[in-house]
């Protein structure tokens, strides 16, 4: 990003390649939508180079990239509320997600333990996506893009503490909205 701030326009091809898969992995998790993720990547990417001169390191890079796209997916979520619109067709890749959040199932299961494994990413992913923008960001931020609660606290400009807090709200609301799914 120094490099980039001090004129080297190419750097920037260098910070795309080594954060725009996490960044897309982070945007998809919070969105929903594989290509909102993508141009919302992308418009990230064009933030960070518009505003290049005015970068300060004080913080790691990561904070700062992560803070730009919270950001930019919160204003996406609220137009998306604002704007809602009718699928053009009667399929939709509700029932064929494209899953960034796990790896594919091991060939050791047997199809309904896959299923039912599916069927309970595919819960937590909405009751993710269904929590408040604060408490969704940590819980990304935290358990996927495995930031400290100190970058965490940085990208939604609160304290530590806070983070804490919303971690243990976001877990609490998610264990109480997930309860059919308890494995004894």
């Amino acid at each position: 990003m120094l490099q980039l701030k001090a004129g080297d326009d190419l750097a920037l091809n260098e910070l795309i390649l080594r954060w725009q898969t996490p960044l897309v992995a982070f945007i998809y998790r919070y969105i929903g939508s594989e290509a909102d993720s993508l141009d919302l990547a992308q418009e990230t990417f064009v933030r960070v180079y518009q505003s290049r001169m005015s970068y300060k390191p004080s913080a790691k890079f990561s904070t700062w990239l992560f803070t730009i796209a919270s950001n930019l997916c919160r204003n996406a979520i609220r137009w998306r509320d604002r704007h809602p619109t009718v699928a053009a067709t009667t399929t939709d890749r509700a029932g064929e997600p494209y899953d960034l959040l796990e790896t594919t199932a091991s060939g050791e299961r047997s199809p309904a333990d896959n299923a039912a494994h599916n069927d309970l990413a595919c819960a937590v992913r909405e009751h993710v996506q269904a929590l408040p923008h604060d408490l969704k960001t940590a819980v990304l931020l935290f358990e996927y893009e495995d930031l400290s609660h100190q970058e965490i606290a940085a990208v939604l400009g609160c304290s530590v503490k806070a983070v804490e807090t919303r971690l243990h709200r976001a877990r609490k609301l998610l264990h109480d909205s997930l309860t059919r799914w308890k494995i004894n």
